[in-house]
Order: structure tokens, then sequence, then C-alpha cells
């Protein structure tokens, strides 16, 4: 039995798995779990770096012996270092707000032709332009996505991890490189990003053990880690974000994939991870917060006898945090103190339709069909939400792994190691044998 440690960091907490392979099987135990707070300080939103570094070291201290340790976060979030390697302040949260408003010196077609990105406006790009002329960017010598930062801090090794990269709207999606030319014509010093190195690769060691590159971003973890059979397949990973999508082997650049905000991201193995952001369980997420956090299964249970009704999920007043009940209430027409299975069912059977609309897009812009959608993360435990998207789509969904990617960076790390063998298609093999699955059928009505 070989073991590894999959370090995953969400949006609200953080937490180190092992992961222990023998005769082609998988086993998943977490040892240790912490909170993931945001704090704000002179009005602006921050990350607790230093919680979440304090958090993984207690993690990998209970892990006992293992292989190698592999790190995935969310995206386009970064730390800036100065000339001796120390970081210039806690990175800064991408729903803070000084992103608003903010302009590129480049057109949007000119952008998507070289990044192939959604135009999100907290993506890294526009966040690095937003930060110009301040005091730490002007004396920074490198920045580091959080992954790469936390590796950092381990092994004392600056680099990149391409998947995580490919989302900060700065990589040219054809080299997979940096691309020079976008940010001199920003007026961003190309000297400020480190290489990018490959998923599989071997980053450095943390007091003897391996620290392999994995997905880092936990969507390309995650993906790796659905567990689907051949290539028609869609996927959501759904969590605070449903990232809802289709794996192909290039990206697609059309002016109608543009003007549909769909984006290219790098993938495991050369894939392009071809995905739309949809708002996913936030907006419930922060409802339930301000409800008290009652009972989810009870709320969905009632939620399931109310009558449906539609907003749209991805309007950019859903973003920021706070006082969400009265923005869905208002969006939806309801009274803010409305019953909460009346604000959930909204908000579940929005999102489905959402999960609807992005992947009938998807196959239309990409020529790729789909024959089952598999719905992994968090929301693979939301049966109200994997039913709807079914009735929705008028496909199979099939729900699970919830710890998609947790399962991704150990497949990686156990493949790096040559525990497992093969393409992505083996690695997924092997979830299909040892995960559990829930399919549901749509409803004919």
């Amino acid at each position: 039995m070989t073991s590894f440690a999959a370090v995953d960091l969400g949006a609200s907490s953080g937490r180190v798995m092992v992961g222990r392979f023998a005769d082609g099987a998988i086993g998943l135990t977490e040892t240790h779990r912490f909170a993931n707070e945001p704090v704000r300080v002179g009005g602006t939103l921050h990350w607790d770096i230093l919680g979440l570094y304090r958090g993984m070291l207690e993690g990998l201290g209970k892990t006992g012996p293992v292989e190698s340790i592999g790190i995935d976060s969310w995206a386009v979030d970064y730390g800036l270092l100065d000339a001796s390697g120390s970081l210039l302040g806690n990175p800064v949260h991408y729903r803070d707000g000084r992103t608003d408003g903010v302009r590129l010196d480049i057109s949007d077609e000119q952008l998507y032709e070289v990044t192939g990105l959604q135009k999100l406006p907290f993506n890294t790009i526009y966040q690095l332009v937003a930060a110009r002329g301040t005091p730490q960017f002007e004396v920074a010598q490198q920045m580091l996505l959080i992954p790469d930062l936390l590796a950092y801090w381990l092994t004392g090794e600056i680099g990149a991890e391409y998947t995580n990269a490919s989302t900060t709207g700065l990589l040219d999606v054809r080299t997979r490189d940096w691309s020079a030319p976008l940010l001199v014509e920003l007026g961003l010093r190309p000297s400020l990003l480190p290489p990018v190195r490959p998923p599989g690769s071997i980053i450095g060691e943390y007091r003897g053990t391996k620290l392999t590159a994995v997905g880092s971003h936990d969507t390309a973890s995650a993906v790796v880690g659905v567990p689907a059979l051949g290539q028609n397949f869609a996927y959501i990973s759904c969590g605070t974000w449903s990232l809802v999508g289709l794996e192909l082997p290039e990206p697609v650049l059309s002016k109608e994939s543009r003007a549909a905000n769909f984006t290219n991201e790098g993938g495991v193995d050369g894939t392009i991870r071809y995905l739309r952001n949809v708002m996913g369980l936030w907006p419930l997420q922060e409802c339930m917060r301000e409800w008290g956090s009652p009972d989810i299964g009870d709320l969905l249970r009632r939620a399931s006898r109310e009558k449906p009704v539609v907003i749209d999920l991805d309007d950019p007043s859903f973003l920021p945090p706070g006082d969400m009940v009265q923005r869905v209430a208002k969006a939806a027409g309801l009274p803010s103190d409305a019953d909460p299975a009346k604000l959930a069912r909204c908000i579940v059977d929005s999102l489905a339709l959402a999960h609807r609309k992005a992947i009938e897009q998807a196959q239309e812009l990409s020529g790729r069909h789909v024959d089952a959608v598999h719905i992994v993360g968090g929301g693979a435990r939301n049966e109200l939400l994997c039913q709807l998207t079914a009735d929705a789509c008028g496909l199979p969904v099939l729900a699970g792994p919830v710890e998609a990617t947790a399962l991704g960076n150990l497949l990686i790390q156990a493949r790096a190691a040559g525990v497992i063998e093969g393409d992505l298609a083996a690695l997924r093999a092997v979830l299909r044998d040892t995960q559990r699955v829930v399919r549901y059928d749509p409803v004919r009505r």
C-alpha cells in the first residue's frame, strides 16, 4: 500500500486528505479540516493566507508517512513577493471590489484570441491591472498563485503550475506559456511571472517528502476525478461555483464562443476545460448562513414541494457576500421574510436551468455531443439539484464522487510516482471501480 497527501483548499474550508492505493483501488481518509475565513482590513477583503498555511502544516503533521504531497485551491488569487522572497501583504480575495470598473488597454476580441478565457471581472489580469502603481506592486519581484505560494513556502522552489496559470488571463492558450506581448501591452513586467510547470512534475521536497505539481486549480483536479466512461460527457464541478463544461483536445476560439462567455482553461494531459463559470451554490450558502444554518436536508425536502420561481443567478449583484436573502427575494418578486424553502427552491431551480443552458451551448459551440452529465463536488449531495438538473437537461445525471478534487489530486500524484499507469481514461476507471455514483434519470412530464 502506498499513501499520498492531498491539500485541498476551498473558498470556505481547507482539508488534508490521505489516499491509499493498493491492488488498483484507492481509499480516502480526511485527516484534518480547518476554516478558511476571509478578513476585511481597511475596506479590503483578504485571504488569511498564514492561517491556511498553519492549517496545512497541522494537517500534514497528521498524515503519517506519505510518498508525496499535492496542493490544489481556487484560481486567480495570488501573493506578491519582494526581492528577498518575502510576502508583500495578505492576498486579496477575488470577491473584493477593487476590480470594479477596471478596463484593459486591449479589446475583448484580442484578449480572447490570445487567452481563450471567459470575461470575469476578478480574473488575475484585472487584479494586476488594478494593483498597478501601488507600493506593493512597484517593489514586487514575483507573483505566485495560491497553491504555488504554499508550495514555495514548503520547498523554496518558484514556479507556476499550468492548469492554474491558465485561469489568469495572462497565458497564451496555444503556446501554453505566458504571453509576453500581452504583458507588455498591459504594462505588466514579464519577469513578475515564474516559469510554468506541468502537472505531474516534482516541485521539490518538504522534510524529505516530495511535493508533486497536480492540477492545482481545484477544477482541473476535479475533472480528473470525474468517473466518466468515454468522451461524450459533460461535467459540473459544483460547490460555491458551478464549473460547467466539456473536456476537449483543443480550444474553441470562435467569436460565438467569446460571445457566449465560454472559457478555455488548461487541463491535465494537455486537455482543454471548455466551460462556463456559473454562480453555483454560493447564493444558497449565503442564505443558509443568514438563516442560522438550518438543516439542509429538511430545507431541500420542503423546497421540493414548492413551486419554482426562476431568476438569473449569474447577475453580478449576487457576487458579493452579505444580504443575500434580500437580494434573492427581490429578484424573485418575493418578500424578504418569505419561507426559506421558497427561496431555496428558487435558487436550486435557477441553478439547474443555468446548468442546462451552459451544457447546450457547450455542445453547440464545440460540436461535441453529450450523452450524460457528471456532477462532482459538494453539489453531488444535493439530491434536489441533481434531479432538477437531469430534468432540465433531459439527460442522466451521475452524481459523485463528492471528493472528486482530492481524488484527482491523488491520482496525478500516484501516476507520477509510478503506482498507477495510463491516461485519463485509465485513471477514471479506478474511480468507477471504487467510488459511489448515484444516477438520476430525467422525469418525463
